[in-house]
């Protein structure tokens, strides 16, 4: 794979389970490193970068929230001292967090309990990107971070992922394309390789397997299926 990502730029990955997207973006925090070739941020090869370093310029939103067993202060913070109450709060604001948190028994002091039992799936993904906005890195990874939502919380999720995506290079790994229509590059892969890329109009025209991939999903979504969605993870 031959790929070149501008700053700033939002890149979507799409294909069928298996196709290689996950692996591909893992590679860019190091969860495993290349056995070929080079993966370069700024012209530096990744591995000649410490990990304490390259993940700090990288924040990550999955399907998998990860929430401890502690307040939502703390959970946004993530063990960040150097963060105000103010900081805090703005990270939540834009995430739509902030309201649904004054809700709660002890507002921001509340205990969400272990992997954040007390919170609705929703209220987790708010909370996941309220921490990633209060990191404020410059790269962003979205393991499409609304794909196991309901419709109500999958609006209130998007618009706190376009506030956190501005001004970012942002990764996305889509498993509901509708939610990549924007993005500046698709890149559809089959098989671990790049079978076509260009932005949701170009590759509609062009009829290939995004355009597959798009009419499939939209087919089996107006008959109520998400059984193609679940493919696409």
């Amino acid at each position: 794979i031959n790929l070149s990502i501008k700053a700033g730029e939002v890149i979507a990955f799409v294909g069928m389970s298996g196709g290689g997207k996950t692996s591909l973006v893992n590679l860019i925090p190091r969860f495993y490193d290349v056995t070929e070739g080079r993966v370069l941020i700024d012209g530096h090869d990744i591995r000649d970068v410490s990990l304490q370093s390259l993940r700090g310029q990288i924040a990550i939103v999955t399907q998998q929230t990860i929430l401890f067993n502690d307040s939502v202060r703390n959970n946004i913070a993530y063990g960040d001292i150097q963060r105000t109450e103010e900081d805090i709060y703005n990270a939540a604001r834009a995430a739509n967090a902030h309201d649904f948190i004054l809700r709660l028994p002890n507002g921001y002091d509340s205990n969400i309990g272990e992997l954040g039992t007390k919170l609705s799936g929703g209220e987790k993904q708010r909370i996941s990107i309220a921490r990633a906005l209060l990191k404020d890195a410059p790269i962003l990874i979205l393991d499409e971070a609304t794909s196991s939502l309901d419709t109500e919380a999958e609006i209130e999720v998007q618009e706190a992922l376009d506030n956190l995506m501005k001004g970012r290079t942002t990764l996305v790994i889509a498993h509901r394309l509708s939610t990549i229509r924007n993005a500046d590059r698709i890149i559809a892969l089959v098989n671990g390789e790049i079978v076509e890329e260009g932005n949701h109009d170009t590759l509609m025209e062009k009829k290939g397997e995004y355009y597959r991939l798009h009419n499939l999903q939209f087919k089996d979504e107006g008959n109520g299926n998400d059984r193609l969605a679940k493919d696409l993870e």
